[in-house]
């Protein structure tokens, strides 16, 4: 298909230039609106206005520009269709083969704390999305350009093709077109259903927006077909940039998640390995490369072949010491990389080093939304930090003030391990860890195993209570000085009396943190 004629007509302008010049190189005739229109001309690129075009003038604050019949007609007619043809020639409508238009942001505006209903009702876009419609629907005859991301290729196609596109290539971009429309109205009706007056937890209808990044070579196992979506509706908006390595694999971005969860989930510099969707160590100091050793030093033997996150800029010195430390690391993931951070990987060619979000950029709406047949299981994120002022002594023995520390970060620590979940720390590392276990006492069994005997002396967190006394029993034979649980089992007194009788203090939080 021929491309004689455009309407372009963007909110965001960058990148318009350089395809602007190609279209006119080969002729093309551009129709444009408003402030789009002034820029394209000051291209040094002849533009034609759209209300010379239709002769009627841009209304209600540039509300209605391009809702005309002789703009959709222009994009829906059939061009095989000779009643079409002829009726286009009777009311002076020219064909239009090709929309370039990218919507007004009203995701962004409407994910702003302070943004107003008005301003986001201001940045819905009417017109944009009406043309990309009609421009979609009769794609054989129209192509439909409606991301930044694809001027590029399409460029080039044109240059290649003397400004001409194939069928398979006009489909490709109208499905990419319904899809933007789809998620941006999914975004408004998400917007206003928050902004009801009849306010609930969660949605009648849940929206689901995801824009495909990449497929994966596979999924969890080789058999299994993967892709990683994004859940932001912007292309410039990466989750994760990549600045060297092998390809992510669908479980190194599982792990990712995970370690740079628990790393965000600290106040201090950070550092957390993660193996198999477990931590395998973490920690906080006063430098990211003593958080590094610690976290290190909980299980060296499991952190091989491990994902490591910061919670800050990594810094040359610490990217020396994972180098000079000789294990196996599939990842790095930190929110960024100081000067010569990153060049200390470069003999390490197949190590992934990633630039994360910046930490705190998980709000507390955020939702959990695990599939399962027949639907979705939705739940808000769990985001719940417990402070000194929540927890309540339950036994004789109070709680040394120096011991206060470590339970407050292991009990930040094991939220984010799989249940039933133990966590021994000592001061703010960890030194023994027990994941996934059917069995809670087993669990224990394991952290006390995993501390290779750095349990003495350490405190213990337990994700959900004890059902009975006998883990109390194991953590006094292993020497741990105090213990942090949500409490509410039944046998909470039988628990309590064992503690006493062992002499280790024991507090309760009131919040249960299963992570399945």
């Amino acid at each position: 298909m021929q491309i004689k004629r455009a309407l372009i007509s963007v909110s965001d302008k960058t990148g318009l230039e350089k395809l602007v010049k190609t279209l006119d190189r080969f002729g093309v005739e551009i129709m444009s609106t408003g402030g789009t229109a002034k820029v394209i001309a000051s291209f040094g690129v002849k533009v034609r206005e759209v209300t010379d075009y239709t002769v009627f003038p841009e209304m209600l604050e540039g509300r209605v520009k391009t809702l005309h019949p002789k703009v959709h007609a222009a994009l829906l007619a059939l061009r095989e269709n000779s009643r079409h043809m002829r009726e286009l020639d009777e009311n002076e409508v020219l064909p239009i083969d090709m929309v370039v238009v990218n919507l007004y942001p009203f995701e962004k505006v409407s994910r702003e704390e302070d943004s107003l209903l008005e301003e986001a009702l201001r940045n819905i876009d009417i017109g944009g999305p009406a043309i990309l419609r009609s421009g979609a629907k009769n794609f054989k005859s129209v192509a439909v350009i409606s991301s930044i991301s694809q001027y590029k290729t399409i460029g080039e196609l044109l240059e290649k093709n003397n400004c001409r596109l194939k069928e398979d290539v006009l489909k490709t971009l109208a499905s990419a077109a319904f899809d933007r429309i789809s998620i941006y109205d999914a975004a408004i009706g998400e917007f206003l259903s928050r902004e009801s007056s009849e306010k609930s937890e969660f949605p009648p209808v849940l929206r689901i927006k995801a824009r495909k990044v990449k497929s994966l070579r596979y999924g969890e196992n080789p058999h299994q077909a993967a892709a990683f979506y994004s859940d932001s509706s912007s292309e410039n908006d990466a989750p994760i940039e990549q600045m060297q390595g092998k390809e992510l694999s669908f479980n190194n971005i599982m792990d990712v998640d995970s370690a740079y969860n628990i790393v965000s989930d600290l106040t201090k510099s950070a550092a957390c390995i993660v193996k198999h969707n477990n931590p395998c160590g973490a920690a906080q100091a006063d430098s990211l490369t003593a958080a590094y050793l610690d976290a290190l030093a909980c299980d060296r033997m499991s952190a091989f072949g491990g994902i490591i996150a910061f919670n800050r800029s990594l810094d040359k010195q610490t990217a020396e010491v994972i180098l000079n430390e000789s294990i196996f690391i599939e990842c790095i993931a930190a929110p960024g990389y100081e000067e010569g951070a990153v060049e200390v990987f470069r003999s390490k060619k197949n190590v992934r080093v990633l630039k994360m979000p910046r930490i705190g950029a998980a709000r507390s709406e955020e939702i959990d939304l695990k599939k399962v047949r027949g639907g979705f299981l939705v739940q808000k994120a769990d985001m719940k930090r417990t402070s000194l002022k929540e927890i309540k002594v339950v036994t004789k023995k109070k709680v040394p003030k120096e011991l206060l520390e470590a339970l407050l970060f292991s009990w930040r620590i094991v939220k984010h391990v799989k249940s039933n979940a133990i966590v021994l720390a000592a001061g703010t590392k960890t030194v023994g860890i027990g994941a996934g276990q059917m069995s809670r006492v087993d669990s224990v069994r394991i952290a006390i195993e995993k501390s290779g005997g750095k349990a003495a002396g350490a405190v213990l967190a337990s994700d959900a209570f004890f059902p009975q006394a006998d883990s109390i029993e194991l953590a006094h034979e292993a020497g741990i000085s105090a213990i942090i649980q949500p409490g509410g089992s039944i046998r909470d007194k039988e628990v309590i009396e064992a503690a006493d009788r062992s002499g280790i203090p024991m507090v309760f939080t009131g919040v249960r943190h299963f992570k399945h």
